[in-house]
């Protein structure tokens, strides 16, 4: 995508000088304050984010572009930094949600940047996905701060501002329909030979079809809960100071189910035991009306996704490995009252 198309200052690492003009008229470098370091933080994957120290203290800036930054040849919607920026600002007063997320410091809506607290040095937990590696994560700590999220009210007017429509048409191309379509022009087989021909197995399944079109409308409805909208170990990292929550700009309001399904998917793409994943119902607290097996179907459409899909994990599975999750995802979608 043509970086001449955007009428916007582009935020990057190499841009010191840019960088620090930029703070100052913002107000957050003080007059004497001189910037010692830039640099790149983490991956990056929707949005190009930066840390920017000086001697005394540092800040995360964070830019949403008209594409998606590890893949720049999918648009994405340059507004998502607003949706983000809003989420933190509405739970910024729910203590539970509040503390395990950076602070917002500051956001300019016509610059698509907001600055964030620098939790420090910090490891996302993308190390689960590795064979034989660590694949503990504080599953407690991930249900509580869910369980608040979900159950935290608001009024309807932060209800409409956080629908992220387009946000939410983006994620759901790309979970519920792309990976199903024969036309992707997705080379499956370049990452696991034969993997191609067990994508078309479920293509061909009608139910299985059907199953996940009917659960992308339900993704697509209304819901009373606030989510996360990217509830996997790629938003979760720690630090010294402990486990926080990052990167909401796929949040809205909608079934609470989506984002626990999610959270199962990834505990079993990492390798975790059914038993383990589905033991996420007794420490989860959701809304009185919560379906275990709506997360279910979720949870088997996030693992087709994720095996299917453009967005792609560092799984070490072969072919026999895989196919064993597309039959589980079989399973969770179409039958997934069979694991209660």
């Amino acid at each position: 995508m043509a970086h001449d198309l955007v009428d916007y200052w582009l935020l990057k690492a190499e841009d010191r000088e840019g960088i620090e003009g930029y703070l100052r008229r913002r107000g957050w470098l003080r007059e004497e304050e001189q910037i010692k370091d830039v640099s790149r933080a983490g991956e990056g994957n929707m949005n190009c984010t930066v840390r920017v120290r000086t001697e005394g203290r540092s800040c995360i800036a964070k830019q949403s572009r008209p594409w998606v930054e590890k893949y720049p040849s999918i648009p994405a919607p340059d507004g998502r930094i607003t949706m983000e920026a809003l989420f933190y600002s509405s739970v910024a007063p729910i203590e539970a949600v509040a503390t395990h997320m950076p602070g917002l410091l500051d956001f300019d809506e016509g610059q698509r940047i907001m600055l964030l607290e620098d939790l420090g040095e910090t490891a996302d937990f993308m190390r689960v996905y590795g064979a034989g590696e660590n694949r503990d994560v504080p599953l407690q700590s991930l249900c509580d701060w869910l369980s608040a999220l979900h159950g935290a009210e608001f009024d309807r007017q932060t209800q409409h501002a956080l629908e992220n429509r387009s946000m939410r048409l983006l994620n759901h191309e790309h979970i519920f329909d792309l990976p199903l379509r024969a036309d992707n022009g997705l080379d499956l087989d370049g990452l696991t030979s034969g993997l191609s021909a067990a994508a078309r197995e479920l293509m061909n399944h009608a139910q299985y079809a059907q199953a996940v079109y009917d659960l992308g409308q339900c993704y697509l409805g209304e819901g009373t809960s606030l989510l996360h909208g990217d509830f996997y170990p790629g938003s979760w990292v720690e630090s010294e100071k402990g486990v926080w929550i990052i990167d909401p700009e796929f949040c809205f309001f909608g079934p609470a189910e989506f984002d626990v399904g999610v959270l199962v998917a990834h505990l079993l793409l990492a390798g975790n035991s059914l038993e383990y994943a589905l033991g996420i119902f007794t420490r989860y607290d959701g809304p009185i009306d919560f379906s275990e097996s709506l997360a279910l179907g979720f949870a088997g459409v996030e693992i087709m996704r994720r095996l299917l899909g453009v967005a792609q994990l560092p799984l070490r599975a072969d072919l026999r490995d895989k196919k064993m999750l597309l039959a589980l995802s079989q399973r969770l979608v179409t039958e997934p009252d069979s694991f209660a």
